[in-house]
């Protein structure tokens, strides 16, 4: 006789895995540069009812997801008190919000660079609004995607120019935050291009060096995305990891990606298995508590099932690679190659407390035969392998 211990399934996500999807992720049409939509409108209420169905725990949008542009202000009251309502009765969580700087003609050449002024004032104007909303329904983050911040032509910008409008602009957003005494932080989101040929801000790298310029840098992190770290030939691995270690890891988009290439938006777990194992390794062991947002995109191949079908995935496999990741920290095999490999000795600091500069002049080393020293990575990086293959343990 099965007990209903023995078929519970161990990769059912609940909310305290802090699972979010935003809504322009599942509610993608599947609209292309070569295709129109293969799928119709979604209803914002129906997204939070299935969402909350399949486990997730938040809900997140840009302004023009979940209002259309140019809607009434009777229309946009409906569509709010309908979504709160969706809220209260699910449950789900409203976490992070964005505005939609990219998508209308008015930003064909961005929206708080513009070249044009009248352009970025909207711009701000419309950002402002939707933190408004975004504070009423309890985000606690607000993501700054440049999507058509940058040029095709050096000519066209002077790009050192509009970096001061990039920073007078979140200087603004900053001091609006704490003008209304909103408990919100914003979080940039580096692309390398597309839709633009270069964007501004094009890695994590790139974005935490301009933080460093703000007038409240410490309201500002990051909010990396796998697709996009990946286009730009970087390890999203090594670039959170900076982003942890310099405490800007404010949130995080998950999803799948192979290589340098148009930003994919596959399900998580799809494309570059290996790199996603070791990245939900670094999330789970690394301190961090933030969401775990998947901004990825169903193909255009699915139907409204396979749309729910691909959502569920993104948290499932998410599940089994953090049971891998804890099988291969707990594997003794594992910590005795890790001992082997010296990984303990990195976090021994270079110069003991009490040591000076001097202390190394006389010291006895062998460059030689440390050079002649096997750091036994193949080893320690098959035993990762075989525990994503689930070949043990």
């Amino acid at each position: 006789m099965t007990t209903s211990a023995a078929v519970t399934d161990p990769y059912q996500p609940r909310p305290e895995h802090k699972f979010s999807f935003g809504l322009w992720t599942i509610g993608w049409q599947g609209v292309d540069p070569f295709g129109v939509a293969v799928r119709p409108p979604l209803d914002p209420v129906r997204a939070v009812e299935k969402l909350a169905e399949l486990g997730a725990w938040g809900i997140t949008f840009h302004d023009d997801d979940l209002i259309p542009f140019g809607s009434s202000e009777n229309e946009r009251d409906k569509i709010i008190a309908a979504f709160k309502g969706a809220l209260s009765a699910t449950g789900l969580v409203v976490p992070m919000a964005t505005t939609n700087l990219f998508g209308q003609p008015v930003f064909k050449d961005g929206a708080l660079t513009a070249n044009d002024r009248d352009i970025r004032r909207y711009a701000l104007r419309k950002m402002l609004r939707n933190i408004d909303l975004a504070a009423e329904l309890g985000a606690s983050t607000y993501v700054v995607w440049g999507g058509r911040e940058g040029a095709e032509s050096a000519a066209a910008k002077d790009i050192r120019v509009a970096l001061d409008r990039y920073k007078e602009s979140l200087d603004l957003v900053c001091a609006y935050i704490r003008e209304r005494g909103y408990s919100m932080r914003l979080a940039l989101e580096p692309k390398p291009n597309e839709p633009r040929g270069d964007l501004l801000l094009p890695t994590i790298g790139h974005a935490i060096a301009f933080i460093g310029t703000l007038e409240h840098p410490e309201m500002v992190g990051v909010n990396p995305e796998v697709g996009h770290e990946q286009m730009a030939g970087m390890s999203m691995v090594h670039g959170v990891a900076q982003a942890l270690w310099q405490d800007k890891l404010f949130h995080i988009d998950l999803n799948g990606q192979n290589g340098p290439r148009y930003d994919q938006d596959l399900r998580f777990g799809n494309g570059d298995v290996k790199s996603a194992f070791f990245l939900v390794d670094l999330l789970e062991h690394g301190g961090y508590t933030g969401p775990r947002h998947f901004d990825f995109k169903p193909p255009r191949t699915e139907d409204d099932e396979g749309v729910w079908v691909s959502a569920a995935g993104c948290m499932r496999n998410y599940l089994i690679l953090a049971e891998r990741a804890r099988a291969f920290r707990a594997d003794p095999e594992v910590a005795e190659a890790m001992s082997a490999s010296r990984l303990g000795s990195l976090a021994v600091p270079t110069l003991a407390p009490g040591e000076t500069l001097s202390d190394l002049r006389d010291e006895e080393f062998d460059p030689v035969e440390a050079g002649q020293r096997g750091l036994h990575y193949e080893r320690l990086d098959q035993l990762a392998l075989e525990h994503l293959f689930g070949a043990r343990g």
